[in-house]
């Protein structure tokens, strides 16, 4: 068996990073395309490999040379590679198709080596590998019938979205019998060439002869092993991230993006924060059916969006304030408007990143599970020369509540020495009591004009995407002034459109935070099986646990799930506050999600 490579395209997606070289030689965390390529051909025993090159050819054979690991390399060259497509590569390379079995692959792929092995230990002669098309996937599709024969092949102009499920991705590797070749593929391919031209992709053929009815080419789907196609940036970007050269690089790759994780299909992420029972398929629907108009108009300006985000929440509209989700105004408020601050340890980070530290009055809990009262913080503070404080509640990372009326009092100790005060409720909805929990009351912030309200709308109503948020506060003044400090077009059409037809669905919301609570504290008993795990109460939708073992780090336990199961936690021990303690933070999701974690972790103990 021999191995065809086509790699002699330009590779212009990726601008300047294909100025001096080929595709195949991009380097993704350190090592060349081609030499992934070659060393997995190797791996499995091909003594022979036939490269089609073209641009920046002389490039590709000095780096490579005439044998590689074992390897006989020989070279077609494709003089018109800035003319033609990859169709004319591989009709250059014809004759060699005839001579022996091949697998041919382009050399922009990126694949674990057991994908090779795959497609290699298949007996059966004709191969198209191919993996169920997700969200990520570009370029050629195929559906398959029961004997996973393909009935057809579609291009990107014929790709219908309403079909996706029946849809599986080419993963541009084949394995072509030299009987297959000499019998169906050759043919067609001098023949297409003759007659429609040498500027289409070569999988034009395997089209052709899927269409016969003794059509001998079949699909082997993969079952999760990993590959990728790297035509622009963002894809080298992803595919570092996937490839990464240890398992540490790869948790720090993944973790570092900060969200954007539908590229990676199979990843269970347990590290961002929503609400998994909202919002309801109905809701989904609605917005669905008004996608066209939504993408194709311009959203409204910030005094109609102030005016749904009051309905909203049930505020004037002098009082609240709408954002590009809540960091937009945690930013603008932080940078101008905190002054010296009370900040409660460990917090959500994005508060005290957006100031300067030594204008920070840190106030840390002393005990195991991180938990305070309003009389704690009253008596830290009582002599720290403080204009802002902050307080988070429920807390994140821990979870810990302050009851409503205790907040009350905090907020007239606040009014009493002239300290303006900032309550994060992003994650109120979640708690488990009974009667008055938000803040955000017109008449409350009337009476307390030092008082800000922030609160998320993407961790408790399940909507991250669409990036809201908002701030209330009495001080007209301020809201004001950041409403002239935001864009005037800061919210979406998508997000508007959510906040106008949220009130028909808010009886959903509330069942979906009943069903939520149910769920954390079946959870919460589950977790306590993880003998290597104390878990720590929470009022949240999540859990901060600290880890009882000396085997591993919390770091080396994230790195760890990531590796074996693609499940993302929080690792939460770089925090100071925790002084190097093993802490980890850990999302509550779904029955099912919640279960998978447990019983992954359960195997690390």
């Amino acid at each position: 068996m021999q191995a065809i490579i086509l790699a002699a395209g330009m590779g212009r997606r990726l601008g300047e990073l294909t100025n001096d070289n080929t595709k195949c030689m991009l380097e993704v965390n350190g090592t060349r395309l081609i030499n992934r390529t070659l060393d997995a051909i190797a791996a499995v025993g091909i003594k022979r490999a036939i490269l089609v090159v073209g641009y920046k050819a002389e490039n590709v054979k000095k780096w490579v040379g005439q044998s590689y690991n074992g390897i006989e390399i020989v070279y077609v060259e494709n003089p018109i590679y800035d003319q033609t497509n990859n169709i004319y590569s591989l009709f250059l390379a014809k004759e060699h198709l005839l001579n022996d079995d091949t697998i041919l692959l382009e050399s922009d792929l990126i694949f674990e080596p057991c994908v090779l092995s795959r497609i290699i230990d298949e007996p059966y002669p004709n191969l198209a590998l191919v993996d169920k098309y997700e969200s990520w996937m570009d370029g050629t599709v195929v559906t398959l019938d029961e004997r996973l024969k393909i009935k057809g092949f579609f291009t990107k102009e014929e790709f219908r979205y309403s079909d996706i499920d029946s849809y599986y991705k080419t993963v541009n590797i084949y394995k072509f019998s030299r009987e297959f070749s000499e019998t169906h593929y050759v043919p067609f391919l001098e023949a297409y060439c003759h007659a429609l031209g040498r500027n289409v992709y070569y999988e034009q053929v395997l089209k052709v002869i899927t269409l016969l009815d003794d059509s001998p080419l079949k699909a082997l789907p993969l079952s999760g092993e990993k590959w990728y196609e790297i035509d622009d940036i963002q894809d080298l970007d992803i595919a570092s991230s996937i490839f990464a050269r240890s398992d540490e690089e790869r948790y720090r790759a993944v973790s570092s993006r900060f969200g954007g994780f539908w590229r990676y299909p199979h990843l269970l992420d347990f590290c961002y924060l929503v609400n998994p029972y909202f919002p309801p398929q109905q809701m989904v629907d609605e917005i669905k059916a008004s996608f066209d108009t939504l993408l194709r108009e311009y959203p409204s300006g910030m005094r109609v969006n102030s005016l749904l985000a009051a309905k909203y929440f049930g505020v004037a509209q002098e009082h609240i304030v709408v954002g590009n989700g809540a960091a937009e105004l945690i930013k603008a408020y932080m940078e101008h408007y905190a002054g010296k601050m009370g900040i409660l340890f460990p917090t959500f980070e994005e508060y005290p990143n957006r100031v300067d530290r030594e204008s920070v009055v840190e106030y840390t809990p002393d005990n195991d599970s991180m938990q305070y009262s309003a009389e704690d913080i009253m008596a830290f503070y009582a002599d720290k020369p403080i204009e802002s404080l902050l307080v988070i509640n429920p807390d994140n990372p821990s979870g810990n509540y302050i009851p409503y009326a205790d907040l009350l009092r905090l907020i007239a100790w606040a009014k009493e020495r002239g300290i303006n005060i900032v309550i994060d409720e992003s994650f109120v909805d979640f708690v488990d009591v009974e009667g008055e929990y938000s803040l955000l009351k017109d008449e409350l912030l009337s009476l307390n004009p030092h008082l800000c309200v922030v609160k998320s709308i993407s961790k408790s109503y399940g909507v991250p995407g669409f990036r809201l948020g908002v701030l209330a506060s009495g001080n007209c003044e301020l809201i004001a002034r950041l409403k002239r400090e935001v864009a005037i077009w800061n919210i979406n059409s998508f997000g508007e459109f959510y906040m106008q037809i949220y009130e028909k669905y808010h009886k959903d919301y509330v069942d979906a935070c009943r069903l939520f609570r149910q769920e954390r504290a079946r959870f919460y008993e589950e977790l306590q099986e993880v003998s290597m795990l104390r878990v720590i109460p929470s009022q949240a939708n999540y859990f901060l646990c600290e880890l009882t073992t000396t085997k591993f780090t919390a770091t080396e336990l994230a790195v760890r799930l990531l590796a074996k199961h693609d499940i993302l936690i929080k690792d939460c021990s770089g925090k100071a506050s925790f002084r190097g303690r093993n802490f980890i933070r850990l999302a509550v999701r779904d029955r099912k999600d919640n279960h998978k974690l447990v019983e992954a972790l359960k195997e690390f103990e």
